[in-house]
């Protein structure tokens, strides 16, 4: 059996030596010490009370320094909290209450094959926050989730169907230079080749 390199952090001595005496019991994972010089473990298990600016503060400075994919143990968290850790590159949450050796085995293993994994009423309502930030904050601006504005989606759905810079400055009433900037902009700031890119960008987000 292969096993996952896991590394540990918590805000506290008692709970970071609970976790740790659970996972070396598991021949699934290989429990190790980690620095900033040493090699860096598949998984790391960050244990909290609850997501504040301490832990945002590790989760940011273990995204920065390391390829890591990151497990969340939290006592407290809600959807809110959620969002600002996985802005921060957490990739798996798990409650204390339900963190039994099998379940949090289980979690950094799918954890490590880039997968995700979140408790189920949490992931229901992230999805009615996200479809609240899209309805009320980012739609009502023009913008989407995909870093595409309602704009640049149109235009790149006209490219899509073939049509050149001059027809869809017609479509959509602008001008060919208006036209020329939307796409130029939309390949900048998304770091794509070309008009093809862009549009192959739009398809894999399922916006054309």
């Amino acid at each position: 059996m292969e096993r996952t390199t896991v590394a540990l952090r918590a805000q506290d001595p008692i709970s970071r030596a609970g976790v740790a005496s659970q996972l070396r019991a598991r021949p699934e994972v290989s429990v190790m010490e980690w620095d900033a010089e040493d090699v860096s473990p598949e998984v790391v298990v960050i244990v909290v009370d609850t997501v504040d600016e301490e832990a945002l503060r590790t989760l940011r400075h273990i995204q920065r320094t390391s390829t890591c994919r990151t497990v969340l143990v939290t006592t407290d968290i809600d959807e809110q909290k959620l969002v600002s850790a996985a802005e921060c590159g957490v990739a798996g949450v798990v409650r204390r209450s339900e963190s039994t050796p099998e379940h949090l085995v289980q979690v950094i293993g799918t954890v490590a094959r880039g997968e995700g994994h979140l408790p189920s009423d949490l992931l229901g309502r992230l999805l009615e926050e996200v479809g609240r930030l899209q309805g009320q904050v980012l739609g009502p601006r023009g913008l989407h989730f995909t870093g595409l504005a309602a704009r640049e989606v149109d235009v790149l759905r006209l490219v899509a169907e073939g049509y050149d810079t001059a027809d869809i400055a017609t479509k959509l009433a602008y001008s060919e230079r208006t036209i020329k900037n939307v796409l130029h902009s939309v390949m900048t700031r998304l770091q794509l080749r070309n008009r093809s890119h862009a549009v192959a960008y739009a398809m894999r987000q399922g916006l054309i």
